[in-house]
């Protein structure tokens, strides 16, 4: 069950991958500084994957559980944040260090949500 789901993660993960960073490349295009664009790009993302990860990957159709995922994408927005500043640091644009920001994202998203938001009770 286990590769099965971590596989399911993933591919659902490309899809709204693909999603939110279109979205938060079109808020940086449009002349939004990059805290913005994450943060519009992230509660955007939030309410997508939301529906995308609970049903696909951990078939969960709780909707109360969006309180606990709003608070693991807050920490995931939040490490976002300074990991494309320290980026922007060594001379990264915001395009790039945004999408090298989207791996360590995505790992530390996998396992808070497995973990916290849809840990299963036994």
């Amino acid at each position: 069950m286990l590769k099965h789901e971590f596989i399911r993660f993933i591919l659902v993960g490309v899809l709204n991958t693909i999603f939110g960073y279109s979205i938060y490349a079109l808020f940086i295009f449009i002349g939004f500084n990059f805290v913005i664009a994450s943060f519009f790009a992230t509660i955007i993302g939030i309410l997508f994957n939301f529906q995308t990860i609970g049903r696909l990957v951990f078939q969960a159709h709780d909707n109360r559980l969006i309180f606990r995922f709003f608070m693991v994408y807050g920490i995931v927005f939040l490490f976002g944040i300074i990991f494309i500043w320290l980026l922007k640091l060594i001379g990264l644009n915001n395009y790039i260090a945004g999408l090298i920001t989207l791996f360590p994202n995505a790992i530390i998203s996998y396992l808070l949500n497995k973990f916290y938001v849809y840990r299963r009770r036994v």
